[in-house]
């Protein structure tokens, strides 16, 4: 990328979510931010952060790597010490919480010895007869459920924890795969992203997600896109992992489709999800990292996207509310909580995206 072009939209864009990072962190405090509400900015919290803090400890690192400053870097560090109370909570978020929330840290050794710990928890809890991790109790609802949220951040946390972890990992993101887009090359018009399993009947399709919630594919498509990152993984399935990219792309509007979808497929004049989006942009940049004749294309969808949001969706400066809010996140359309808001894992994979454009973050690594 041209210094001239980081200069201009991607340096402003960055910059002001950075801002936002800033004002937020003030205003929350030891707390996690969740989503915060359009009109005024003012944000809905958590007290240990569930299954989005990791995001929030992720954007004060990538501050920090940004600033350069001790100050902040002290606080990402801080914020990250109090998600370790996850490493050993029984679910597949861990994934997100605990990858997401240390990997942008680069090579501060508490975080990296906190993933450490979390691989091995993660590891110690794969259900080696159904073939992945299963989703957990620790948010509440059945354990063995098989979720496409419970996938993203949990493929390389896994694949951290030695040969036995690579193999958790695939296995993890292969089960995945076969449930929610279908086995043997069966065709859906959207994925199922959730799953339950039941001793008696196998593995029953969940209603909630709906099958065409925005998320679905772009989680299922981030991790993807880190498999085929991963040597070991890549070496032995890149054929089948680009071939799910490819069907993961066309279920989520391809290459062609709108750069920022509807929440829910089944209601196109909808809501729309900003965050689905952002973490898609992502998954491309991840993509086009890897060689291939589709890495181009893969590369200026994803830079397309993140314009598209920095130029549309993002507040600019005013009164009433801060500058830096990635609005038109949709945390949950069927029951309304966040339709049209902020969202903290918007704002991560936003400035995820960006910083990798400025060469603030090497994409391959968080």
């Amino acid at each position: 990328m041209s210094a001239t072009r980081s200069e201009d939209w991607v340096g402003r864009a960055l910059a002001a979510v950075i801002e936002r990072v800033a004002v937020t962190a003030a205003e929350v405090g030891t707390r996690f931010p969740l989503y915060a509400e359009p009109a005024d900015g003012r944000w809905t919290t958590t007290g240990r952060g569930s299954w989005t803090g990791g995001f929030w400890a992720g954007l004060l690192w990538l501050r920090a790597r940004y600033t350069g400053e001790a100050a902040d870097r002290r606080a990402a560090a801080a914020c990250t010490a109090r998600l370790a109370p996850w490493a050993d909570a029984d679910t597949a978020t861990r994934g997100l919480i605990l990858w997401y929330g240390t990997s942008p840290a680069g090579d501060d050794a508490e975080a990296a010895a906190l993933r450490e710990r979390a691989a091995r928890a993660c590891l110690s809890a794969y259900a080696p007869g159904l073939g992945l991790l299963p989703w957990g109790n620790a948010l509440g609802g059945p354990r063995l459920l098989a979720r496409v949220d419970g996938v993203p951040g949990t493929v390389p946390l896994l694949a951290g924890a030695g040969p036995h972890g690579a193999a958790a990992a695939a296995a993890h993101l292969h089960r995945h795969l076969e449930l929610c887009l279908g086995a043997g090359g069966a065709r859906r018009p959207w994925l199922r992203p959730a799953w339950r399993f039941d001793e008696a009947a196998g593995w029953q399709p969940c209603e909630d997600p709906p099958p065409g919630w925005s998320r679905g594919a772009a989680w299922l498509l981030l991790a993807v896109a880190d498999a085929l990152l991963l040597p070991d993984m890549a070496r032995t399935g890149s054929a089948r992992l680009d071939g799910a990219a490819r069907q993961l792309l066309s279920r989520g509007g391809g290459l062609a489709g709108p750069l920022v979808p509807p929440a829910d497929a089944s209601r196109p004049d909808g809501p729309l999800d900003t965050s689905a989006a952002a973490i898609t942009a992502v998954a491309l940049l991840k993509l086009a990292r890897v060689p291939g004749p589709r890495s181009a294309a893969y590369s200026d969808r994803a830079e397309a996207i993140l314009r598209r949001l920095a130029r549309d969706h993002l507040t600019g400066p005013g009164p009433g509310r801060p500058a830096g809010m990635l609005l038109d996140g949709c945390y949950d359309a069927g029951k309304e909580p966040g339709v049209r808001h902020e969202l903290v894992w918007g704002d991560f994979f936003l400035a995820l995206g960006l910083a990798a454009l400025a060469g603030v973050v090497d994409i391959t690594r968080v």
